[in-house]
């Protein structure tokens, strides 16, 4: 059966997570595959990884996520912020990949037709812990408690002054282009962090939340008609219902995380068809 799958947090700079990825295959040639981000720090990792599926798969979908827009002092390819996100644009589009920045795609399989839409949106501080009002406090609460993303050293998001107002940037683009897409459709969003904020209520370290996504894309689920919303970034990788949509965290993420797990690491999760619900 031909089906649309989902994977994200690949962590390839890990020596397992690599040896999974080369283990990756579709169970029909005309399966297509989405990656929510986190294929690597580095530019050499993610053009294998993404080659690699796309030499596999009917058709690649990539969404970045925070790691593929660090400047990794390890990466030999040191651009920053935009120009960075761009580089990574042209590789992809040059793999045959597809980015936030291409036309979106129809999956015309089973449980289609729907519109396959990559998302590129960030984070703006404003998932905060209750009682917190500002960036700066929550900043201030997580440096305290020692619970800081890498980010905040490595994300640079020149031109922009800050991750927020790239941020900001970003939902403009990418609301214009969803209200802009095919009338009648309903959509499956890709997007690295979640686009609501009741995932990441079970963080172990709920302070770091702030890096996790934006309180404005709440209602895109419903507001753009989405058959499924599919992401990463958290490591927890389960299926919830918000507003009768649902949604799917597919992350692999680090070997320390998936070890306990019962199920085989790597395995990838059917988008469509929709899987039927556990009776």
């Amino acid at each position: 059966m031909t089906s649309l799958l989902a994977i994200s947090d690949l962590h390839i700079g890990y020596q397992e997570n690599r040896s999974i990825v080369e283990e990756l295959r579709p169970a029909s040639a005309s399966d297509w595959l989405l990656v929510a981000g986190d294929v690597s720090e580095k530019v050499s990792d993610v053009e294998w990884a993404l080659g690699l599926l796309a030499g596999r798969f009917e058709k690649v979908v990539w969404a970045p996520g925070n790691h593929e827009l660090w400047t990794h002092p390890g990466d030999p390819v040191q651009l920053r912020g935009e120009e960075r996100y761009r580089h990574l644009v042209e590789m992809c589009r040059n793999l045959g990949v597809a980015t936030p920045e291409d036309p979106y795609l129809t999956w015309t399989g089973p449980g289609g037709p729907v519109t396959v839409a990559p998302l590129f949106v960030l984070y703006d501080y404003t998932f905060r812990m209750p009682g917190v009002a500002t960036k700066e406090e929550a900043l201030a609460i997580a440096y305290d408690k020692g619970v800081v993303c890498t980010d905040e050293m490595l994300l640079h998001p020149d031109p922009y002054p800050t991750r927020d107002a790239w941020c900001d940037a970003r939902i403009a683009e990418t609301e214009r282009r969803l209200e802009a897409r095919p009338a009648g459709v309903p959509t499956v969003l890709v997007n690295h962090y979640p686009l609501v904020r009741e995932p990441t209520l079970v963080l172990y370290h709920p302070e770091f939340a702030i890096w996790c996504g934006t309180e404005r894309t709440a209602d895109w689920h419903l507001r753009f008609d989405a058959a499924t919303v599919v992401y990463g970034h958290l490591h927890i990788p389960r299926t919830t219902w918000h507003d009768g949509v649902r949604f799917e965290e597919v992350s692999l993420g680090y070997p320390r995380e998936w070890r306990p797990r019962p199920t085989a690491p790597g395995q990838l999760r059917r988008i469509l068809p929709a899987p039927r619900p556990v009776a």
